[in-house]
């Protein structure tokens, strides 16, 4: 065989080789940079309270009090702790609680941990804090079926219940229903998950998790592609996402009014999910591994599908197996009982320093700037230009607004002829908050 073709050969072969090695080096996961996901799921050391509704000793014992107190229904034999029960995660073990007319209700009773972070309540985000949360379940006819005037009444003409409100709100001692949201709301922000024993690794130590469970987060951060939704140390967003669920309820898409959130429920916490199955908004999915099979195999394809939803994810058996023994050390080993972390007053907004501009970005679900400075006369465009359907809804001095679904490439432009402070939110994606000062012309 000639020379050149000998050579020609072992060109030939060398370069199989070399592809072969970049191909397994492509198919092996990028090694874990745990210095970042350890920052990334840190714990805060204080729990974050409204200005307007401080916490006080007195004031949370009052709410635990009335957590138990089966007055607040309409039947007298049910408290908020009959479904939102202690020992399983603040929630009650079943898919759907029956109603009161003896028929599921339409959602899973959701747990309770961590609240004190949130941005909006119930699945679907209907209510803005948890003073207004606390009040739905007890009229709703179907839940506890209250009278809240005639609760009222009746925890009025309690002696004790009297001195408990007067020693829990010293400047207004009086049984009322903003004092009844205000003390189950202090009650509730108490309710912070303890630390586990993934907690224990993000402090940094290598020993606290093992070998297929550290394999498990790999996965969950990375090819899995979990951390897209279930983000920081609570694990969730704080967003509303379609997630392919089958079923008729449209979650999201008629409380804000756009159809491109149908579908879509609020990402659950991850923390002490143990104690919290079945999973998912209408508790159709009874195990983990029920659920990471959901995410692999079973997606209902539609156009609402969240667009930080993985697609597809090919995980195998043990793949599989290593992200379910992962999920299981975001929970205690024994029932959790809530943490002592310390309140700090928050406010709503940024705390970015305004700049004049008048385009706002969308882009990886964040306004940016995050803070803008306009002129009376002056419009507002907000440039979807991002990868997923946003909305824009503002709140400020007479003036309210709300977008439609806005697309990738989308303008949303609003005008303002009045000075003032507007806060602008995106109904999908909460989180992403921008604040707008109007000045007069000088």
């Amino acid at each position: 065989m000639p020379s050149e073709s000998l050579a020609r050969i072992g060109r030939v072969l060398a370069g199989l080789v070399l592809a072969s090695l970049v191909g397994a080096a492509a198919d092996k996961p990028a090694p874990l940079d745990a210095g970042h996901w350890r920052q990334v799921f840190a714990r805060p050391d204080h729990a974050p309270m409204p200005a307007d509704n401080p916490a006080a000793p007195e004031k949370i014992a009052l709410g635990a009090k009335l957590f138990e107190d089966t007055r607040l229904s309409g039947s007298g034999d049910m408290a908020c702790s009959s479904c939102h029960q202690a020992d399983l995660s603040f929630s009650d073990g079943v898919d759907r609680h029956l109603g009161h007319d003896g028929q599921p209700l339409d959602r899973r009773t959701p747990p309770l941990w961590n609240l004190a972070w949130g941005l909006s309540f119930f699945w679907d985000g209907r209510a803005s804090s948890l003073e207004a949360q606390a009040m739905v379940p007890i009229e709703n006819e179907r839940e506890m079926a209250g009278n809240l005037q005639k609760a009222l009444r009746a925890l009025g003409s309690d002696p004790q219940m009297r001195k408990d409100f007067a020693a829990a709100f010293p400047d207004d001692p009086a049984v009322t229903q903003a004092n009844l949201a205000k003390a189950l709301a202090a009650f509730q922000r108490t309710l912070v998950s303890p630390e586990t024993r993934f907690d224990r690794w993000v402090k940094g130590d290598d020993t606290a998790l093992e070998a297929n469970e550290l394999a498990g987060f790999s996965l969950f951060v990375g090819k899995a592609g979990c951390v897209a939704c279930h983000q920081g140390w609570r694990f969730t967003d704080e967003a509303f996402h379609d997630i392919g669920l089958p079923g008729d309820d449209k979650g999201r898409g008629p409380v804000i009014g756009v159809s491109a959130a149908n579908h879509a429920f609020k990402t659950p916490s991850l923390r002490e999910r143990v104690w919290s199955a079945p999973y998912m908004h209408d508790g159709s999915l009874a195990t983990f591994d029920d659920v990471v099979a959901h995410y692999a195999d079973h997606v209902v394809q539609r156009p609402t599908l969240s667009a930080d939803l993985p697609r597809p994810i090919e995980l195998n058996d043990e793949e599989r197996a290593q992200l379910v023994a992962f999920l299981a050390t975001l929970s205690s080993d024994d029932p959790p009982r809530p943490a002592n972390l310390p309140s700090k007053a928050m406010s709503w907004g940024t705390d970015e320093k305004a700049i004049p501009t008048s385009t706002v970005s969308q882009k990886d679900k964040r306004f940016t700037p995050g803070a803008i400075l306009l002129k009376v006369g002056e419009a507002l465009r907000i440039v979807n230009d991002d990868t997923r359907v946003h909305n824009v809804r503002l709140d400020g001095p007479g003036k309210s607004f709300n977008s439609d679904g806005q697309n990738p490439g989308d303008t949303v432009t609003i005008g303002f002829d009045g000075s003032g402070h507007y806060d602008v939110i995106c109904g999908i994606h909460p989180e992403m908050r921008l604040s707008v000062e109007v000045a007069q012309v000088r």
